[in-house]
């Protein structure tokens, strides 16, 4: 199935990380249920690619995670929930998985189409090739390799609705009046075409305002990119496949994203270390039988030894 690239630009904004929080010690053991889909305009999982089985999404401290094999090859999959277009800007580890700049939301991304579903497999290198995602150590990532290594261990996905045309304005007719003569005069008729060509005048006048705190907008909307410590496992630039893709206009209904989310990854050990991954405890084995205190429980007294010759 062909993807659609989007081609202009709007306001640049980032998709900050922060560094994983240590676990806490609790006594009780609470098992957690993973999810595998995250997203309500789009829902958005991470798949094994070797296995074609979605990665369970973990909850922590307001945060989604995801294990990853180092070596292994994985896709972000993305499913259009609604009945409408959708412009997905996606980012791994910072750096746009299009263009291989450091990731905006004002930048290039796939268009889906209604209820559209389909994997994103790798860095795009052209319209027809990807490099593959995979998991490596952080040091071998594709950002670390480029001199971007702050942001390594995030996925990230903006999503944007389409801006759809509004309707024409009905036309204007002037209530008719009567000249001296009883008929509608040409004095009339020239009053009507001036009135229309102030309506069109002030109709121009009021767009070109709206348009000025759009472009106020577009220009503020620049975040700081925060920095965090980089994870121990990344995305490398794997081998290279097929996969085509076709171009297509897409006119974003705001300059901000209709939703973001954020999937943050490392190695399983990593995970489970820091807490996000939850282990129960070992099984308590039942204790070895040892000796009784009452083993006959007989109602009696004590009776002589039996003797010794």
């Amino acid at each position: 199935m062909k993807r659609r690239l989007f081609s202009t630009a709007l306001a640049l904004s980032a998709v900050a990380s922060f560094s994983a929080c240590a676990q806490t010690s609790e006594r009780t053991y609470v098992p957690s249920t993973p999810s595998s889909r995250i997203g309500s305009l789009m829902q958005i999982s991470v798949v094994d690619r070797g296995t074609g089985a979605e990665l369970p999404i973990y909850r922590h401290r307001g945060e989604y995670w995801v294990a990853g094999r180092p070596g292994a090859r994985y896709a972000i999959r993305a499913r259009n929930a609604m009945g409408e277009r959708i412009m997905a800007v996606m980012s791994v580890d910072g750096v746009n998985v299009i263009t291989g700049e450091t990731a905006g939301v004002g930048q290039n991304g796939y268009v889906f189409s209604a209820r559209e579903r389909s994997d994103i497999t790798g860095w795009r290198k052209s319209d027809s090739q990807i490099a593959a995602f995979e998991f490596a150590a952080a040091g071998n990532s594709y950002a670390s390799r480029t001199g971007r290594p702050d942001d390594v261990g995030v996925i990230g996905v903006a999503m944007f609705r389409e801006r759809m045309p509004e309707p024409p304005p009905p036309p204007i007719t002037p209530f008719p009046r009567r000249d001296e003569y009883g008929g509608y005069g040409p004095e009339r008729e020239r009053r009507s075409e001036s009135s229309s060509y102030q309506g069109d005048a002030r109709a121009k006048a009021g767009a070109a305002d709206s348009a000025a705190p759009a472009a106020a907008a577009e220009s503020s909307g620049n975040l700081a990119r925060q920095s965090a410590p980089s994870p121990s496992l990344g995305t490398a630039h794997g081998r290279r496949e097929t996969s085509y893709v076709g171009k297509t206009t897409f006119e974003r209904a705001q300059s901000s994203p209709d939703e973001v989310v954020r999937i943050r990854y490392d190695s399983r050990e990593n995970l489970v270390a820091a807490g996000v991954i939850p282990v129960p405890p070992p099984p308590r084995w039942p204790r070895p039988a040892g000796p009784s205190p009452f083993p006959g429980s007989e109602p009696g007294y004590v009776p002589d030894p039996p003797s010794r010759y």
